[in-house]
């Protein structure tokens, strides 16, 4: 029987899907199935998968609901024990399942898990996930009982590199299909994962995020995006400073984002929310300064990221 069933959400993304599909058939460890979610393609994507004819995959069609729901649709109608799932402009590198399986073999316990990865930002910049994780010796794997404090920075969870028990995400309710186009439903599902149990996690890079891909969702226009409601777990985060920490960093990010769109209310109001404490000090100088010097950094960001350099508000 197979151990894992690989859920791809797929929405526009003809660019990508045929060498995201290429990774998975080139995995080392074969003992998988593949659910492809079509989450109404208007381009040629689906005739794209239609060319596959691994038997081991599945491709389901639906009416566009958007990302969260297409991976519920997915794990709804997996057959296997574990969820890994892939984002249709991702990648994994050969041995990605291999090192899930390994981490599920000496932790059986598990209930969800990831591999290490790496950004993309361009062609020419990519960089592995920046998190204290990375200081052990490669390879290592093992409980991160402190989830918040890993994901100051970059979160130690990212979709793509993720894999929950089918269970497990099921008895958490799975994605928050009321948070839209990107606007933080992987983050939600985090945090309630985390609270419950404890992640494992592997030091090894087997995962590519691409930033730089077509139709991206996270590009969507702020205005039209439903972002996670982070205040419905400010009260386990009195007792709880890391949690409180990551909060923070997650509205510093979502106020910003308002900022740049010149919605002064609402990002006033996400930068009120937060406890200066939690931000270091070029965060700190962010909040204050007028949407139109924001956005210039941002391009300026993004220029210097076709040279090969990343520059971030979020190191520590």
């Amino acid at each position: 029987m197979a151990q894992f069933t690989v859920v791809i959400p797929l929405y526009n993304k003809a660019a990508e899907i045929r060498a995201t599909l290429n990774s998975v058939f080139a995995q080392s460890y074969s003992e998988y199935k593949v659910i492809v979610i079509d989450d109404g393609s208007n381009d040629h994507s689906v005739k794209i998968v239609e060319e596959f004819t691994d038997s081991r995959l599945r491709l389901i069609r639906q009416k566009n609901q958007g990302v969260g729901p297409a991976r519920n649709k997915g794990v709804q109608e997996a057959q296997t024990p574990y969820i890994a799932f892939l984002d249709a402009d991702d990648y994994w590198h050969p041995q990605h399942l291999e090192h899930l399986n390994a981490l599920i073999a000496h932790f059986p316990q598990a209930q969800w898990m990831a591999t290490g990865y790496e950004k993309a930002f361009t062609p020419r910049l990519i960089k592995p996930v920046d998190t204290p994780l990375r200081a052990h010796a490669p390879g290592w794997q093992g409980a991160v009982h402190d989830y918040f404090t890993m994901a100051k920075k970059d979160a130690p969870a990212w979709t793509s590199a993720m894999c929950f028990s089918k269970n497990f995400f099921q008895n958490l309710g799975g994605f928050d299909p009321t948070i839209t186009m990107g606007a933080g439903e992987d983050t939600d599902l985090w945090i309630r994962a985390a609270l419950n149990e404890p992640m494992y996690w592997v030091n090894s890079i087997t995962a590519r995020h691409l930033q730089y891909s077509s139709n991206r969702v996270s590009h969507a226009p702020t205005l039209k995006r439903h972002f996670i409601d982070l205040d419905r777990y400010e009260p386990l985060a009195q007792n709880n400073k890391s949690l409180k920490v990551y909060l923070d960093l997650n509205r510093f990010s979502i106020g910003l984002k308002y900022q740049m769109a010149g919605d002064q209310k609402r990002a006033k109001s996400y930068f009120n929310a937060l406890e200066k404490s939690s931000l270091n000090t070029l965060q700190r100088i962010l909040v204050t300064l007028p949407g139109w010097i924001l956005r210039f950094g941002l391009s300026t960001q993004r220029f210097l990221a076709g040279f090969g350099l990343r520059l971030s508000a979020f190191g520590r």
